[in-house]
């Protein structure tokens, strides 16, 4: 292990140096950490682009979870246990193109975006690129510069959405994913349209948003996105 970045109490981002196999942005391979003969094992997405040497995973420690309290604890050079062949289908390869692309998130799913932000050429499909972060708290909106970094590098083309929920703020959005799309509060606060004929949207985070997300966008008009029939909604449930 290279580094454990700790945004707050509960928030981190572990960096380490593994060979692994090839990825793609928005894939997730396995950590796991060894005591007394037992393995303890959870998935986690990439942080990092593909491109880069070092492997980053952003996680919340779960009181009573079997593995994030003691990812918490380590120090460089401690050892953890990285998987070498990545997996998962949750990647822009399975996007198709659209004049918008919508990267929805909550808390630490909006890793695998930074992920594809920060991948070469994967995302010049597409005219507006809406990043969202909907959080509890400000406290929650980790990795600023980089974003801000992003969104210097992709100009007008990048836009980034943060939404924080329980400390309401007067610029930004404070309602959940799902009301700030129904209200219109979203599309206005970004300034792209967000409509089944001109919007890829990408959903991940918490099973509830996810659900409650894709169901809304169904009614809307918009369809899943399948290998055999392509649609306009790819999702991700992160836990």
């Amino acid at each position: 292990m290279v580094e454990n970045i700790q945004w707050h109490s509960r928030l981190f981002s572990l960096r380490v140096e593994a060979t692994l196999a090839p990825f793609a942005a928005g894939q997730f391979t396995k950590l796991a950490l060894e005591h007394e003969g037992q393995r303890t094992t959870r998935a986690y997405s990439f942080v990092n682009s593909p491109e880069q040497p070092i492997h980053e995973f952003y996680y919340i420690t779960v009181e009573q979870g079997s593995l994030s309290p003691q990812l918490a604890q380590l120090k460089p050079g401690d050892p953890v246990l990285v998987a070498q062949q990545p997996t998962g289908f949750f990647t822009l390869n399975e996007v198709p193109d659209a004049k918008s692309l919508w990267l929805l998130s909550t808390g630490t799913a909006i890793g695998p975006y930074l992920s594809m932000l920060q991948t070469a050429n994967l995302v010049d499909r597409f005219e507006k690129i809406v990043l969202v972060h909907c959080v509890r708290q400000h406290q929650d909106l980790s990795y600023r510069a980089e974003i801000e970094a992003l969104v210097d590098k992709f100009k007008s083309r990048l836009v980034y959405v943060p939404i924080v929920t329980r400390e309401p703020n007067s610029k930004m959005l404070s309602t959940r994913i799902p009301a700030a799309i129904t209200s219109g509060q979203l599309a206005n606060y970004a300034q792209v349209a967000l409509t089944p004929e001109e919007s890829q949207v990408m959903i991940c985070g918490n099973p509830e948003m996810v659900k409650a997300t894709q169901q809304l966008l169904l009614s809307l008009g918009f369809s899943k996105n399948l290998r055999r029939t392509p649609g306009n909604i790819t999702v991700e449930n992160y836990w």
